[in-house]
C-alpha cells in the first residue's frame, strides 16, 4: 500500500512515537510506500529519496491502486520557493515548504484524489538543465533559516536538508544524507577550479561524511550550521565569520552540473 502526503510538512521519526527522534520531514505531495503498520503509526519509504521513518497514520492519506496509477502517470511540479500559499478544496489557505511537489499542476490547480489544491502565483518553473549559479540563488532564498536536524524547511532546516532541497527544485534529486549525497557527481581536485553550485562535503575526525554546503564561488560557500549563512572557505574547510577559525574540515569537492 501507498500513500501521499497532503499536509504542508510532517516529521518523519525513528520510531512510532511522538517522542522519537525526528530523523528527516515529508514535503506536501511526497509519495510513500507502507513498509508497516503499528497501531497509530506506519512505517514508509519516502519515494523521493528512499529514506525510511515511522509516520503517524493520521498524517498520510491513502492512495487506491487507481490514484496510485494517475499520480505515477504525471509528472508533479516542485515549489519552487521557501513559502507558497495555496488553498485547499474548503479554501484554507496552506503554507507549502520549497520542494513541495504539486502533481499534475496546470492553470494554477493540483488534483490529488477528491481534493483540489489552487495556487495564485507567479511561481518560477524549470524547463531546461539548471546551472550552478541558479542553484546558488536558490539556496540564497534560505538565508537566516535556522538549523534544525532532520529539517527540510524556511522553519529550520540542516545541512544535507538544505542541498537536498536546492537540488530537487533544480529537478535533481539526491539522497538525504551526506554521507550519501558524496557518492553523486564528479570530484574536483583542487578549490580553485570550483564553481557556484558545486557542493563541499566535510568530515569529521573519524573521516566520516558529517556536513556538506554549495559553493557560490571559490572562496564563499552557504550552508546551514546554526542557521544558513554564508561563509568563507579554503582548501582546508570553512572559516568561522565569527572567530576567523576553521569549523569544518574540507573532504572533498563534487559537481553535479
Amino acid at each position: 500500500m501507498n500513500g501521499i502526503i497532503t499536509l504542508p510538512l510532517i516529521p518523519l521519526r525513528a520510531g512510532e512515537s511522538d517522542l522519537s527522534e525526528m530523523t528527516s520531514q515529508l514535503l506536501f505531495g511526497e509519495r510513500v510506500e507502507i513498509i508497516e503498520s503499528k497501531d497509530n503509526w506506519l512505517f514508509i519509504k519516502n519515494s523521493s529519496d528512499n529514506y525510511t521513518g515511522w509516520v503517524n497514520r493520521k498524517m498520510v492519506k491513502l492512495l487506491s491502486v487507481k490514484q496510485e496509477q494517475s499520480l505515477t502517470d504525471i509528472t508533479p511540479y516542485c515549489v519552487s520557493r521557501p513559502i507558497l500559499v495555496c488553498q485547499n478544496s474548503a479554501n484554507q489557505d496552506i503554507y507549502l515548504p520549497g520542494g513541495s511537489l504539486l502533481p499534475g499542476y496546470k492553470n494554477g490547480k493540483c488534483t490529488i484524489g477528491n481534493e483540489v489544491f489552487t495556487v495564485n502565483s507567479d511561481e518560477e518553473t524549470f524547463s531546461e538543465k539548471i546551472d550552478g549559479e541558479k542553484l546558488a540563488t536558490i539556496a540564497k532564498q534560505y538565508l537566516n533559516a535556522p538549523y534544525l536536524w532532520g529539517g527540510k524547511s524556511i522553519l529550520g532546516i540542516d545541512s544535507s536538508g538544505l542541498v537536498q532541497v536546492v537540488y530537487s527544485i533544480g529537478g535533481i534529486l539526491l539522497p538525504r544524507d551526506a554521507a550519501k549525497q558524496v557518492d553523486s557527481g564528479t570530484v574536483i581536485d583542487f578549490i580553485s577550479e570550483a564553481k557556484a553550485g558545486d557542493l563541499a562535503f566535510f568530515e569529521n575526525a573519524e573521516g566520516n561524511i558529517i556536513h556538506v554546503g554549495i559553493l557560490l564561488n571559490q572562496n564563499q560557500i552557504i550552508h546551514s550550521s546554526g542557521c544558513v549563512h554564508i561563509e568563507t572557505i579554503d582548501s582546508q574547510g570553512i572559516i568561522s565569520s565569527e572567530t576567523g577559525k576553521y569549523t569544518h574540515k574540507l573532504r572533498v569537492i563534487k559537481r553535479l552540473v
